[in-house]
């Protein structure tokens, strides 16, 4: 989030696509429900009549897989209509900057496609670049008329996007599209709040990375980016999901979003360290060898580049769908699983299964026995067919253990633990210490291919793993004194300084009262609370905040002022992103440090699909793309060629979602007998008209299959789910809910064995929210 959960309480209008805040975000709904009783207005974006809906102002209901056709709408519909915040576009976005004059676009491909073996395309982007003067200086049309403009360009590109083709293709009747489009644009009046919540309905799709951009790019046009109750707020699905993507759970990143090294462009510190962004991050070289120092200590010297060497490097890619992709063929020989029930969870669940016979060994950690440790006692398998070493290792609740968590608003919050885990149940971090030790121990007295990375790791939280001394050293400390550091800002790239996350310097200072345990509210102000928790980077609560001000340092609103000046000095309610010892003057056209401009970005080259959101179709798609001759994102990766169904064998539209009652992957949830009597059993939603055609009612178990797989279950007949009009044909829509597999209380056939193994071009991140499915009664 560039947010929080409690500044949602200052927007004039909310805004949720491709989530269901109600349900799955309650906390959210408390802030919400406020801005709502301060005059403020809710609009829901949804495949279905959701819990979010039913307490909405406005219900725009789209297809599964057309975000970005919508999201273009609006766009189309601020730039034509003249709703956008003009003096915030012309100075805080790169809108003026000239583009290189081949720059092009058409009929679904930008320029510098190149065809690749399968069909797909990889860009050469030396097109996607500014125009630049004698002294390397971007060229700008601050009057944003200059054809070439990133401003020009992009209303040119979303002129498209007409009410009429975004009704056509997301099935959003046009009259309620306009509605949505007049009723959130009006926060592009300055001194006016929009605020644009998603969760994995926005991103679990091919073009998922660019759905995001999407929701940037309207705010960035309406001024609400850096505001009180603006920005661009990610629904977390599980209250510490930022904080595992923060420690780098993702496998290209390493902590503190840095790009995990590849073994081809990266060979070397110099190598990585040439690749360095501008903006703030040309400290990037301090933020590495920190961590560094913090992995190998006094190992990490200059004179072997700080164990860069031992760093492991990205060979190919190791995506959840690659890395079951290689065990399957039996490159990958063992697995670790912590957490995480991808027999369940994971696209094609079914397939993934089925190569877990190919392991030789797995070590599973969780509360429960759940499918992924147990995929050899699925109905119709054979134990005895499998060779495969299973380990399962009981593991503590959450509440059971002790260590800091990060929710969506990037608040991290030490969690002291309630209760002592029962039997033999232990922390991940406890079972990983172990772990480790180990296999430390054998490198040391066997050897192994190359031992020092491990002998060598500055592995010093105690005989018993101390939770508090794994916090000090991810603060970040002098490696001379030890001293805990209070700001990324005094990080090194000269070995005097150690940390573990970059992001999170200040989070844990003094021992005795670390940030992250304060619990003080504030009395006054506007629900930023400073005192409480610690939000990174550097305990500010909403980014980009020298945006909340107009160029002079006027807030927009001044009842909402995060920072503001007197005419003499920056008076700051958040801590500044900028430099605030410096008059507006200075800071004017850098609100946005992260970035080498120092400005936003609505033309941005760094995507592998292109430098502006372009609308296709899903992998598998009832109708062709309206937009162009491309039919689905032209850049993702095809991992299973015959893997796609079509249309005429599979004619509805499927989507998953969650419910209240059961979580995730089912393995907590599904073990819970309360939980399992209020929603008992698994199964799927279809509309009145469905229901007919197929000839079922409420109750009747039905057959649900893909090109993949099929499974049975009973059908809910609701009228919150609609045909819609696509194209001008009527298109069905099947919903499922992704908790129930064949272990625990309750048991039942799993959504994820019919969605398919594609995924963004960017993230990799399956599409499961959008395929193509049929439906039968059955018997």
């Amino acid at each position: 989030m560039t947010n929080h959960w409690i500044d949602y309480q200052h927007s004039d209008v909310t805004m949720a696509i491709g989530g269901n805040t109600a349900e799955n975000h309650p906390i959210s709904m408390k802030w919400i429900t406020k801005s709502i009783e301060n005059g403020g207005q809710l609009i829901t974006v949804d495949p279905r009549y959701n819990r979010t809906a039913a307490v909405s102002h406005l219900y725009a209901p789209l297809r599964p897989g057309t975000n970005i056709a919508f999201l273009g709408g609006l766009i189309n519909y601020c730039l034509e209509n003249e709703l956008y915040h003009e003096e915030y576009v012309v100075n805080y976005t790169n809108a003026s900057y000239l583009i290189n004059p081949d720059f092009d676009f058409d009929e679904g491909l930008f320029t510098g496609a190149e065809e690749l073996p399968d069909g797909q395309v990889n860009y050469d982007t030396d097109t996607w670049t500014y125009q630049m003067d004698d002294e390397g200086n971007p060229l700008k049309d601050e009057t944003l008329q200059d054809p070439q403009c990133v401003f020009q360009l992009m209303k040119n590109h979303y002129s498209r996007y007409t009410v009429e083709q975004v009704s056509a293709i997301t099935g959003t009747p046009e009259d309620k599209f306009r509605e949505v489009a007049d009723l959130y644009c009006s926060t592009g009046e300055p001194g006016k709040a929009g605020n644009i919540l998603y969760a994995m309905g926005i991103t679990q799709f091919t073009h998922g990375a660019q759905g995001v951009r999407c929701i940037a790019i309207l705010q960035l046009l309406l001024g609400n980016m850096g505001i009180a109750g603006g920005g661009v707020n990610a629904q977390r699905g599980q209250s510490n999901v930022q904080g595992a993507t923060d420690m780098a759970m993702l496998y290209h990143i390493i902590p503190g979003y840095m790009p995990l090294p590849h073994e081809e462009t990266h060979p070397t510190l110099e190598a990585y360290n040439e690749t360095t962004p501008g903006g703030y991050w040309e400290n990037r070289p301090k933020f590495l060898v920190s961590l560094l120092k913090a992995f190998w200590g006094e190992h990490a010297t200059p004179e072997n580049d700080f164990a860069y060497d031992y760093m492991p490097k990205l060979d190919i890619e190791r995506s959840h769908i690659a890395f079951y992709k290689y065990m399957g063929e039996g490159e990958v020989k063992g697995m670790f699983c912590f957490a995480d029930n991808p027999a369940v969870g994971g696209p094609t669940a079914a397939r993934k299964r089925e190569y877990q016979n190919q392991l030789d060994w797995a070590i599973v950690s969780d509360c429960f026995e759940i499918e992924t440790a147990a995929w050899w006692k699925e109905p119709g398998v054979n134990p005895e067919d499998i060779d495969t070493e299973v380990f399962l290792l009981p593991a503590c609740l959450h509440f059971e253990k002790e260590g800091s968590t990060s929710n969506s608003g990037r608040w991290i919050q030490w969690r002291n633990k309630a209760q002592e885990p029962p039997g033999d149940c232990k922390s991940d971090g406890w079972m990983v210490d172990k772990i480790f030790k180990a296999v430390r121990e054998l490198y040391e007295e066997e050897g192994g291919a190359f031992p020092e990375a491990i002998i060598h790791m500055n592995w010093d939280y105690g005989e018993e793993l101390d939770f508090e001394r794994v916090a000090l050293e991810i603060n970040g400390y002098e490696v001379d004194t030890g001293n805990q550091l209070s700001s990324f800002g005094e990080l090194e790239d000269d070995g005097s300084t150690a940390c573990g996350n970059w992001v999170y310097v200040g989070y844990y200072i003094d021992p005795d009262n670390p940030h992250c345990k304060r619990r003080t509210t504030e009395t006054e102000g506007i629900g930023l609370h400073p005192e409480f928790s610690f939000s990174w980077p550097a305990n500010r609560r909403i980014v980009y905040n020298r945006a909340s001000c107009d160029p002079e340092g006027n807030p927009w609103n001044p009842d909402l002022a995060l920072v503001e000046w007197d005419g003499n000095d920056w008076v700051t309610h958040d801590v500044p992103d900028f430099n605030a010892t410096v008059p507006p003057e200075d800071t004017r056209n850098n609100p946005f440090i992260m970035l080498g401009e120092g400005q936003a970005r609505y033309f941005a080259s760094g995507l592998a699909d292109g430098p502006f959101p372009e609308h296709y179709e899903p992998w598998e798609s009832p109708v062709q793309n309206a937009m162009g001759n491309v039919q689905f994102n032209p850049v993702s990766t095809i991992w299973y060629p015959d893997d796609r169904g079509d249309a005429a064998d599979f004619p509805y539209v499927c989507t998953s979602y969650r419910m209240t009652e059961h979580y995730q992957g089912g393995g907590m949830t599904r073990n819970m007998p309360w939980l399992n009597e209020t929603m008992p059993e698994m199964f799927v939603e279809i509309s009145p008209s469905l229901a007919a055609e197929i000839g079922v009612e409420n109750g009747d178990e039905v057959e649900v299959s893909s090109h993949r797989n099929s499974i049975v279950c009973k059908v809910a007949v609701t009228p919150r789910i609609k045909p819609m009009s696509i194209n001008g044909e009527e298109k069905e829509i099947v919903g499922m809910f992704f908790h129930w597999g064949f272990m625990g209380l309750s048991t039942g056939p799993s959504a994820n064995d019919l969605s398919p193994s594609i995924g963004d071009a960017n993230t990799t991140i399956p599409e499961y929210k959008a395929f193509l499915c049929n439906i039968r009664r059955v018997g």
